[in-house]
């Protein structure tokens, strides 16, 4: 396993200051999390000040696209819209130089009405659209297990053989959904070939925590011992803070892993 590793923004944080202190606390690279005041139109107004950064100090770049948009909306109207936002992030992306898009495989439509096999065809859709066109701007999408959905890690194999797409691991939604270290162990010797991209989603429980990189109690090392020696892909620190202190220890907690 020799990974780079980075870490998500934090939207409530100024982008600028995340960005130099990756740089200076030698991550590879950071995932930006589309939104909000990070949205893809902010981020193309100020295109060339985070390019100057991202080159000044040798980062390379992802981004998470904004969530939750229907994407899997069984209306055909909400649905292409949502597909429609999406294409505009990717091209923002693909702008500021990202490599790698994450995105969630999810549906909004009311549980009670619509059964998950049906959603799934129309994700499968939706993700199959973004998957090219993120190709054609050299942009590859890593579609995310999302717990509570119709493409929890349970089912997420069905994706993977409807689509393209590369699969993007959270471990903490692995958690939230049943899994324990084992099992999601067992899903990344099954699937490795597909994992691009891993989120560090650290949890006390089975729950949506983000802790900071070992302050929960997930065992990572038979998630990080079932990856190949020669898997080449990206972990992200997933941390709800806005403390940069909190992220620079996640980073040496990581590093006694790797």
């Amino acid at each position: 396993m020799n990974p780079r590793i980075g870490f998500v923004t934090a939207v409530a944080s100024e982008l600028e200051p995340q960005l130099r202190f990756a740089g200076d606390g030698e991550f590879d690279y950071v995932e930006i999390l589309m939104d909000g005041p990070h949205s893809c139109e902010r981020l193309m107004s100020n295109h060339d000040t985070i390019r100057q950064i991202l080159d000044d100090h040798g980062l390379d770049l992802l981004v998470h696209l904004p969530f939750p948009t229907d994407i899997g909306s069984p209306y055909e109207s909400v649905r292409s819209g949502a597909v429609e936002t999406q294409l505009a992030c990717i091209d923002a992306a693909a702008e500021l130089g990202a490599e790698k898009a994450v995105l969630h495989p999810e549906s909004s439509a009311w549980s009670v009405a619509w059964d998950d096999a049906e959603l799934r065809e129309y994700i499968d859709e939706s993700v199959s659209k973004l998957d090219t066109y993120g190709n054609s701007r050299h942009v590859e999408i890593c579609a995310e297990n999302i717990f509570g959905s119709p493409y929890t890690i349970e089912h997420i194999d069905r994706l993977l053989a409807a689509t393209d797409a590369s699969l993007t691991l959270d471990t903490g939604h692995a958690r939230v959904t049943g899994h324990d270290p084992t099992e999601t162990a067992a899903f990344v010797t099954d699937h490795a070939d597909r994992i691009s991209h891993v989120h560090l989603n650290d949890t006390r429980r089975p729950a949506d925590e983000h802790l900071p990189f070992g302050a929960g109690n997930l065992d990572f090392e038979p998630i990080f011992d079932a990856f190949p020696t020669d898997w080449h892909g990206t972990l992200s620190l997933e941390v709800g803070t806005q403390s940069l202190d909190y992220l620079r220890e996640s980073r040496s907690q990581l590093e006694q892993y790797l």
